[in-house]
């Protein structure tokens, strides 16, 4: 038998946060809004393979070279370095998606401890958070960059067990990314994938043990009799 959960363990990037306008950052510098959404990908893509060689950079470094690199050429109504200031501010703005307060609020309501683990900083999850009125659900903020290595690292969600003084066994990992579900699930952890849109799940990955269009489907499911 499974050991009962007791941490739930969110992703932020997306998973909490609502990056949509991220591509109205993008807009009001001159580039296509629709350049957000690859120069994120990116972004994580780089943040990996750094990762995989056995190095590491803050996510913010990361973002901003790579926005440098994205925003080349194109007909920018500044000077890139501005743009890419604007673009990475962006991020201290971002709210909450609408069912994750609610979602949150179940959660600890229902007796689980409840923390982050995030590959960017625990500055702009703490600001998220706190804007939304939450923060003090989170006993604690976790990130990679005081850890072994970007998610999905095993290291990384190693670290957010020893952080929290569990195995990983006890822990669920809820996140709306494939690839965070996958190493989470390979670390140990039970998982929980937010599927907001509707795509389907990459046959290639694991499987998540949860998935659930809305966060605030996931207390329901975990605290439901056998």
């Amino acid at each position: 038998m499974n050991d009962p959960v007791a941490v739930i363990v969110f992703d932020v990037n997306e998973t909490l946060s609502d990056m949509s306008p991220m591509g109205d950052r993008f807009a009001q510098t001159g580039a296509p809004a629709l350049l957000a959404k690859v120069w994120f990908a990116g972004l994580l893509r780089d943040g990996f393979a750094l990762a995989a060689a056995g190095g590491g950079e803050k996510f913010a470094v990361i973002g901003a070279e790579s926005l440098r690199v994205t925003l080349t050429g194109l007909p920018l109504n500044r000077t890139i370095d501005e743009a890419v200031d604007h673009i990475m501010e962006g991020f201290a703005a971002l709210t909450l998606h609408p069912d994750a307060a609610g979602g949150v609020r179940a959660l600890k309501a229902a007796g689980f401890r409840l923390t982050t683990l995030t590959n960017g900083s625990t500055r702009v999850a703490e600001k998220l958070l706190s804007d939304a009125g939450i923060l003090g659900d989170f006993e604690k903020l976790l990130s990679v960059e005081d850890g072994p290595g970007w998610k999905p690292l095993r290291g990384a969600y190693d670290y957010a067990a020893q952080s929290c003084g569990l195995e990983t066994a006890r822990m669920l990992l809820t996140a709306v990314h494939p690839w965070d579900i996958h190493g989470a699930a390979h670390a140990g952890l039970r998982t929980a994938w937010i599927n907001r849109t509707g795509t389907p799940y990459p046959a290639y990955f694991t499987p998540p043990d949860f998935t659930i269009s809305t966060l605030d489907e996931l207390a329901p499911l975990l605290t439901a009799g056998p």
